[in-house]
């Protein structure tokens, strides 16, 4: 029998790329999804749950597997209200956390923002920061938590701040090197390559910058040439 992974945000960029690649990956024969709205995929391997994933904790006996990843977010634009947003990009995942320690599962990737900082003034960064302490608290023994910059891909919804991001960022491109090579926008198929990476290695950081997150995934493909 293979692995079972455990996927919150399957819908979304980043997360849509990581479960095509689970289901070409061998080394999982179960794939777990709890979402809002369904994926669309119809496959052997995939178990899907569509549920209020602001009560997840009463699922607590569907949450098992060996490793999850977790790739909620939203935006300012899309989740305008302060409290729902705080409850996305902090409630879920500490919750999605907190099931792994009460079900013994000992991998935990997650996907945060670079810039995540409990003490900052800015909203989005500290809530990120915020979830970030509590997570790494629970000392899930293989914990990883993604900062990427500018997240690229084609994207179902228009988004006019990351389209304007997008244009500036591919201007100034040239000027991000050295420490500065961490701002560079960043594929979403890039983070799923790293998170896939993540499942089945350990790494030296436990929160990972973007720039490190690229280098994760050339070593990953790398290494299936």
């Amino acid at each position: 029998m293979g692995k079972t992974a455990i996927v919150l945000g399957a819908t979304g960029l980043t997360g849509s790329h990581l479960v095509k690649s689970l289901l070409n990956n061998s080394y999982y024969s179960r794939i777990v999804l709890f979402s809002r709205s369904t994926c669309g995929i119809q496959h052997a391997k995939i178990t899907e749950y569509l549920i209020d994933l602001f009560d997840l904790d009463s699922y607590k006996t569907l949450f098992r597997g060996d490793v999850v990843f977790c790739c909620i977010g939203t935006t300012k634009s899309k989740t305008p209200d302060k409290a729902k947003y705080h409850k996305v990009d902090y409630g879920i995942p500490v919750a999605a956390a907190t099931l792994c320690v009460q079900n013994n599962i000992n991998r935990f990737i997650c996907i945060s923002a670079l810039g995540a900082d409990a003490t900052s003034n800015v909203f989005y960064n500290r809530t990120k920061g915020e979830m970030q302490a509590v997570v790494l608290s629970l000392n899930i023994e293989n914990t990883y938590i993604l900062q990427p910059s500018l997240i690229t891909g084609g994207r179902a919804e228009f988004r006019l701040g990351e389209y304007i991001g997008k244009i500036i960022m591919g201007i100034t491109a040239p000027l991000f090197v050295g420490k500065l090579k961490r701002y560079k926008p960043i594929q979403s198929k890039t983070i799923a390559t790293a998170m896939l990476w993540l499942a089945e290695n350990t790494y030296e950081l436990q929160c990972i910058p973007s720039e490190k997150i690229k280098e994760i995934a050339i070593k990953y493909d790398r290494n299936r040439a």
